[in-house]
């Protein structure tokens, strides 16, 4: 591979069992097994039924997001209205104070979630980093 590469395939990304999330889908930090320092990607895969993105906004550190149905459907929240997004499907939240949440509506359903603040550099969140400081610890 060359310098300044990596390749990571999903089913290879390891998730983390003690997330601390209010979702029951799995928590694969993508961000942090690449190396990614430019903004926030994880994944979170779940089956028909489970909460795949937990009811939040971003308000407090002014991200936006991006999500992406990689595989399955799930329904998305946005704020009181809700939006059936199967795979291939992107949801994005230009306003970090929107509420968000997304229930997975088929078996084996991965969403990828991406953010950053605008004009900002990247800087993970307190929450990820001592959640992925168990992965350091465990290696």
């Amino acid at each position: 591979m060359a310098p300044g590469a990596r390749v990571l395939h999903l089913s290879d990304t390891p998730a983390v069992d003690d997330h601390g999330l209010e979702v029951e889908a799995d928590w694969k930090p993508v961000r942090h097994h690449l190396g990614v320092r430019a903004f926030g990607i994880n994944a979170y895969a779940g089956q028909s039924g489970q909460v795949v993105i937990e009811d939040h906004d971003e308000a407090d550190i002014g991200h936006q997001e991006l999500y992406f149905v990689a595989s399955g459907a799930a329904t998305f929240e946005l704020g009181d209205e809700k939006v059936e997004a199967p795979a291939g499907t992107f949801v994005f939240y230009e306003d970090p104070s929107l509420r968000r949440r997304a229930v997975a509506t088929e078996a084996d359903t991965t969403v990828l979630a991406m953010g950053a603040k605008p004009g900002e550099a990247f800087s993970p969140s307190e929450w990820e980093t001592r959640r992925t400081a168990k992965i350091e610890r465990a290696a």
